[in-house]
Order: structure tokens, then sequence, then C-alpha cells
């Protein structure tokens, strides 16, 4: 991958652990041995699409099923309320920066079958803003419009009372450089989008203690897809951000006014490591499903760093009346995979079929000048129900 690439690929990751303090030099051997983060292709990917979760650390796989379930967890949707649900989430990236035309948008849509199956769709898009692509005399020689975009649909199905099954199919594109030529040490490389299919599947499981409580636990396996490559070297091709969820939550029912939610969340990636000193050719013939067995036992440190490599959420959820909902958690990522450790806060409101959601994050780590910091999301949603006959 020539350097203009890798330069837009960092800001990718940026997007991705915007506080990461690994650092890969030229060669691919990490500067500091302790620090090996796992990079990844479109890390949008991993981004928490919508204000509800992302108010509550990022948590999902075994929240309250809604019309986000597709991100965290695809088989809730057979238990989620209503007929027909609509979504759209706003998010204005890195201002921080002054980065101010870097955006993400997440629409989404579910359908009810019947009492047991639902369908899902949902469109993810990711623009980087405008770029400016010179020669190597630092000449304009055109301007790019860099985004990812992922378009995916989901089938969720109740397998019995208490568990469900999810399975979607996404097909993702990475356009970095909008098709044109890019110079570099070995001449000038002609670029194409990087396109790739992915999948996905979910077990979800719910039920209730008595009648105020209820626990539910959920697993998800996400983006399991083909490599992405944005030329024809088929020596440099980029992981996707495969990633495994399992978690849990507790509910309880206090009164007729008030309800209040806690979950955990644990994630992975099921990529491996990158070895040090770094092998490029080995790295490059690892497949996808070698190297989400390889992710489990692979990481230079042996088992300590692979706990590492476990991220943490942690959230709350209390609401009033159905109406009024406030929430807050907590994001844990070990500084040798990332360091993204930030604590979230959140609001909602309900009105009829609308509800309207809000979240906010606060960096808690002490690295500079944090793009994450004052990262808001906005969403709206509207769930439809079948009309009593």
């Amino acid at each position: 991958m020539n350097k203009f690439i890798r330069t837009i690929s960092l800001v990718l990751a940026l997007v991705q652990a915007a506080t990461s303090v690994a650092q890969v030099n030229v060669s691919g051997q990490s500067m500091k041995s302790e620090k090996n983060y796992i990079p990844t292709g479109i890390p949008i990917m991993m981004i928490a699409p919508d204000a509800v979760s992302s108010g509550m650390g990022d948590v999902g796989v075994a929240t309250l099923p809604d019309c986000y379930s597709a991100h965290f967890n695809n088989a809730k949707y057979a238990f989620i309320d209503g007929d027909l649900g609509l979504s759209l989430t706003y998010t204005p990236w890195l201002r921080k920066l002054q980065v101010y035309d870097m955006n993400l948008l997440y629409l989404g849509g579910f359908k009810r079958l019947n009492n047991r199956s639902t369908v899902a769709a949902t469109l993810t898009y990711f623009s980087l803003g405008d770029l400016v692509n010179t020669d190597a005399d630092g000449n304009k020689i055109g301007t790019m419009m860099p985004n990812e975009f992922a378009i995916d649909v989901t089938y969720a199905m109740k397998l019995d009372d208490h568990l469900s099954l999810g399975a979607t199919g996404r097909f993702l594109t990475s356009d970095l450089t909008n098709g044109q030529d890019v110079s570099n040490p070995a001449g000038v490389t002609t670029t194409h989008p990087g396109r790739s299919l992915a999948a996905d599947i979910g077990l979800y499981y719910t039920t209730a203690i008595d009648k105020q409580q209820e626990i539910a636990a959920g697993l998800h396996i996400s983006n399991l897809g083909a490599k992405l490559s944005y030329s024809d070297d088929d020596n440099d091709k980029e992981f996707l951000p495969a990633n495994l969820r399992i978690g849990g939550r507790y509910s309880n029912i206090i009164d007729e006014y008030n309800r209040v939610n806690v979950m955990l969340d644990f994630n992975k990636l099921l990529v491996p490591s990158r070895p040090i000193p770094f092998d490029p050719v080995r790295y490059n013939s690892i497949g996808v499903v070698e190297g989400a067995l390889l992710s489990f036992a692979d990481a230079p440190g042996g088992f300590t760093e692979e706990l590492q490599e476990v991220q943490v959420s942690f959230g709350a959820e209390y609401w009033y009346a159905d109406i009024f909902a406030l929430r807050a958690g907590y994001f844990f990522e070990h500084e040798n995979k990332g360091g993204r450790q930030y604590l979230t806060l959140g609001a909602g409101v309900r009105y009829n079929i609308y509800k309207f959601d809000f979240s906010y994050l606060v960096p808690t780590t002490l690295i500079g000048n944090n793009p994450l910091t004052n990262t808001i999301r906005i969403s709206l949603t509207a769930v439809f129900d079948t009309p009593k006959k």
C-alpha cells in the first residue's frame, strides 16, 4: 500500500482508536514492544452508531432490543417490540481537532414478519471530508472525498420463547482515493475502492426472574469476511474488524414509574496480532478464518497480552414512566491495545411513537489533545405498532 493510502488509513485508525498510544514504524515493528495495536480496514464498523448504547459505554449485546440491534446483536430483533421501526443517527466526528467535515451517518429499519421472525436493514456512511492529493513535488493533482459505507440485511427468528438467532449479510466499501493514481517511491500506483462481503451471527437469550426482574445474555460475531485491498497488490490486504462480543443485562421494574437496566459487555477483535518483529509476508498469508482462530493465542506477549486485547464496556440506564431516560457508562481498552478509556453520559425522551436520544463522551485518559473529547451522537427513532382489530 502506498504512502498516501497509509496516511488516510492513519486517519481511519485515529477514528477507531483516537487515544491510541500504540505506534508502528514503517517496517511494521512496534516502537515499544509492549504496545501492539491491532490495525484493521474500515475501523468505523467498530464504532457504536447510536446515542443509546454510546450513552452507556458502548454496551449493546444484551441490551433491550431496538432499531440498532444489527450493530450489537442481530438476534435481538426477534424480541423487538413493534411492527415497524425506523432510526437515524448523526455523529459529527473529531470536532475537538477542528475537523468540521468528518461525519458518521447511520440509517436503520426493521419489519416484523410474524410473531417469531423479523427482518432489518441498515446503512452506515462515513465521510472523511475533502483531502488534497499532491505529487512528489507537492503540486496539487486532485481533490478527493474519501468515504466508507456498509449496507446490510438481517433476519432474526425465535428458536423458542427465550432464545433467538440472527444472521446478517453485509456489503462494505472503503473508497479512500476516488480511483486516482497515487505517487509513491516505487512509481505510481493505480488504486480502486476496497470492497468486501461480510457476515454476522448472533444469539440472544432472555428470561424473567419474576414479575419485576429480567436477565438477558448475548453473543455476537460480526464483520467476518474477505480482506480489503486498495490496489492490485495481493500482498497488501487488510483484515476487516471481525469482532466477538459477549455480555449480559439485568433489568428491574422497581415500580409503576421507575425501571433500571444494568449491562456489561466484553469485546475482542478476531484479527491476528502483529508479530514482533513484523513479518509482512507471513502476516499477509493468514486467511480470515485462520486469523480469527489464531487471535486467541498469537499475542507476542502471551496470555497476558491476550487479556489486554479484551475491551470492557459497562452501562446503566434509568427510565421514568417510560418517558424520560438517563444513561451512563464506561469503556475500557488497555493502553497497549489502543488506550481508549472514556466515560459516557446520555439521555432520552419518548413521546408517542417517537424517541429522541443524546449521548456525550468524556475521555478519562490524559493523552494530550484527545480527539474524542466532546463527541456527541444524536438519534431519532420511530416505532409503529400493528393496528389493533
